[in-house]
């Protein structure tokens, strides 16, 4: 996967937790716990991509091969200090 289609799966996410979020709001669905696990599943998948493509950018700048990258596990990235 190159950067290209990480930022293009990144942009689809985005967009679908941004509805999904709206809706949520809007008192039209999100409350029950099937939308909080999917939001959830989301913003774990967010997190995965942008860990790669933050990993992928590294090895760029330090010489190395980008497409060594692969994605984390979410156990691995949900671990994480902010």
């Amino acid at each position: 996967m190159d950067d290209k289609t990480i930022l293009h799966r990144i942009s689809e996410l985005v967009d679908e937790e941004h509805r999904l979020r709206s809706a949520a709001q809007d008192h039209e669905s999100g409350t029950d716990d099937e939308a909080k696990e999917h939001l959830r599943a989301l913003e774990e998948s967010l997190d995965q991509c942008w860990d790669l493509l933050r990993r992928r950018r590294a090895a760029r700048e330090a010489h190395g091969d980008p497409e060594a990258q692969g994605a984390r596990p979410v156990s691995e990235v949900e671990r994480y200090l902010q």
